[in-house]
């Protein structure tokens, strides 16, 4: 692969995992409500499941979108419905603290990884990557190259998120500063829902 589409792909993975979406606010809350530890299934949930999904994408998911578009749509209605319930799950959670028991608990690894099959960047991301980035004739070579560099960029990316919010655990170590933060993550999450509509 020629570097300058290697530099571009890399440039397209960084900008797509670490800006604002779904996964980067839950793994935000996960953070701040459960710690780093706890988070890690999720955190990995999120990686591995993205991986396959952009791979899926390459051996060709996206013609099946353009051949069945109600799959689109159907797509789109699962995902809306399953990201209120998750912004419900954030909004109503309580913060637990290291030495408290464990009444709730984050996304577990295969709950993390399934959610990106509804998660509406992740979807467009992995299209639009596959589209973009595999050459003609050459995905033998492209997809794995596509592969890792997101799979990287994508753990990199998790690795943040989730450290910001532990980083914020002390901020929010009052149980109403910890609600107000859960409720605007929420408010984040419902508002991500906005651009399935398009």
């Amino acid at each position: 692969m020629p570097l300058e589409i290697l530099f571009a792909m890399a440039v397209f993975a960084s900008v797509m995992a670490f800006t604002p979406g779904p996964n980067n606010i839950m793994l935000t809350a996960s953070g701040v409500n459960f710690g780093f530890a706890r988070s890690f299934g999720h955190m990995m949930g999120v990686t591995v499941g993205f991986v396959v999904l952009l791979a899926a994408c390459a051996a060709g998911l996206g013609l099946a979108f353009a051949a069945v578009p109600l799959l689109h749509v159907a797509l789109k209605v699962a995902g809306a419905l399953y990201m209120l319930w998750l912004a419900y799950k954030v909004a109503t959670a309580k913060p637990v603290r290291d030495d408290a028991g464990a009444d709730g608990r984050p996304l577990t690894f295969l709950q993390a990884a399934a959610f990106q099959w509804v998660n509406p960047k992740a979807v467009v991301t992995s299209l639009s990557a596959v589209a973009i980035y595999v050459r003609p004739g050459l995905a033998a070579v492209d997809v794995p190259v596509m592969l890792a560099v997101f799979g990287i960029c994508t753990l990199m990316s998790v690795t943040a998120w989730t450290g910001f919010g532990v980083a914020l655990r002390g901020l929010l170590s009052n149980p109403r500063h910890a609600r107000i933060f859960n409720g605007a993550m929420a408010l984040l999450l419902v508002a991500s829902i906005a651009p399935m509509a398009i």
